[in-house]
């Protein structure tokens, strides 16, 4: 792990504790620019700058950068402020016209920290019911939401995002947790359902949120996380949000029903790598959350898992090359059970079925037959990206995802 891998981790740790590191070791200017675009990248700045700034190693920070990073915090933490404040209202005024929305993730997480609107949330989950979608979507756009994408069709999407004119907020509207006609994750919906009749409230400032109950959010926050792994990454945060979760919550966790779930999906292992990395780097209490002592004992090494999360960012785009290469993983996800050959995943990679392109592509959902312009448009759009970035290509994007699906085999996701 890198200097500033460490020190990353160090601060965030700080931070979750209310604390401020005491470092007074020697840090170049230019360890901690690389420190702050870690940061950045992982969007947990204003808290790593938070537990950082009163250090006598701070000093060796022009005070340029330190203006430069003060006012990216400040920004950061004022747009989050406005934003919770907007969502609040927007959650009073559904709720108030009888819907029955459930709010999973951001707002719900970012209560857990010490301070909330340190935790940036770039949109907000909300689920509804399919037959109280139409309602709730006449009902967001006469609040003043828009399509984030006019030229999809609502009614055939999972998830509709919506954003507000001249407001920061964005809320993504889901009929269900994951699209139902993903070979790889499609079916994870079946331990969601009846989770509208589970469903609790939480308070919040004051405001009671309606939220999954806890068994079925944490399990949630673990789907999330491994869809995303199974993409191109995810970072550090998604680890804060699921351990600071089970240390509030636990209690209130079904354990055995959240394993059960886990090997179902071959996540179990991963789950474990998960509060690992928690225990050891950041907050996690195995003896406050309730977690099972066996649990805790499985065989796992999470040091290559946290290697793939510390270069991530927040949610597998920290390259371009990275990006690509979630291809390569989902192919190896659906496939590598049916015996198929890597070169064969490798190809499909570069020529998805119509399916995996559906979202990007929504005419090919009734004009499949359109598949190879869709291929070409996204080959083209690739090499125009490619030329605009230093150091990610094709090739790089292969073996990153070969690395990514070795990394799938051991932890028996594969």
């Amino acid at each position: 792990m890198e200097k500033t891998d460490e020190l990353l981790l160090e601060a965030l740790r700080s931070f979750l504790r209310e604390e401020k590191v005491g470092w007074t070791l020697s840090i170049s200017e230019e360890e901690w620019e690389t420190l702050f675009q870690k940061a950045v990248k992982h969007q947990i700045l204003p808290m790593v700058f938070d537990a950082v700034y009163a250090c006598d190693s701070f000093h060796s920070l022009s005070p340029q950068k330190i203006e430069y990073y003060r006012q990216q915090v400040l920004r950061t933490v004022m747009i989050q402020t406005r934003n919770t404040g907007e969502f609040a209202r927007l959650l009073r005024y559904l709720r108030d016209h009888q819907l029955h929305p459930l709010v999973v993730k951001g707002i719900v997480c970012r209560s857990l920290y010490p301070q909330p609107d340190y935790r940036p949330s770039g949109d907000e989950d909300v689920f509804i019911s399919e037959n109280e979608f139409p309602e709730c979507d006449r009902l967001l756009r006469e609040y003043g939401m828009q399509y984030a994408d006019p030229a999809k069709n609502p009614e055939e999407e999972y998830e509709v995002p919506y954003g507000k004119v001249r407001s920061g907020l964005c809320i993504e509207l889901h009929k269900q947790p994951f699209p139902p006609e993903s070979p790889v994750y499609g079916e994870w919906n079946r331990f969601f359902e009846g989770a509208q009749e589970r469903a609790v409230s939480i308070q919040m400032d004051g405001a009671e949120v309606p939220t999954m109950a806890p068994t079925d959010h944490f399990f949630y926050l673990i789907c999330h996380a491994l869809k995303h792994f199974l993409h191109s990454g995810f970072g550090i945060r998604q680890i804060c949000d699921i351990t600071l979760f089970a240390n509030a919550y636990g209690k209130d966790i079904d354990w055995d029903r959240v394993r059960r779930n886990c090997r179902e999906i071959h996540a179990e292992l991963f789950l474990a790598a998960l509060l690992k990395i928690g225990q050891k780097y950041l907050t996690f209490d195995p003896e406050q959350s309730h977690c099972p002592e066996d649990l805790m004992a499985l065989a796992v090494d999470e040091n290559d898992m946290l290697e793939d999360i510390l270069g991530s960012g927040v949610f597998g785009d920290s390259t371009m090359s990275r990006r690509h290469s979630s291809t390569i993983t989902l192919n190896a996800a659906a496939s590598g059970k049916e015996g198929k050959t890597v070169r064969s995943r490798v190809w499909k990679s570069v020529f998805p079925d119509a399916s995996s392109l559906t979202s990007r592509y929504p005419y090919l959902r009734k004009k499949p037959y359109l598949l190879p312009i869709a291929w070409i448009d996204r080959l083209a759009k690739y090499q125009k990206e490619r030329r605009s970035r230093n150091n990610d290509d094709f090739v790089e994007s292969l073996r990153i995802g070969k690395e990514r699906v070795e990394l799938l085999h051991e932890y028996k996701i594969l």
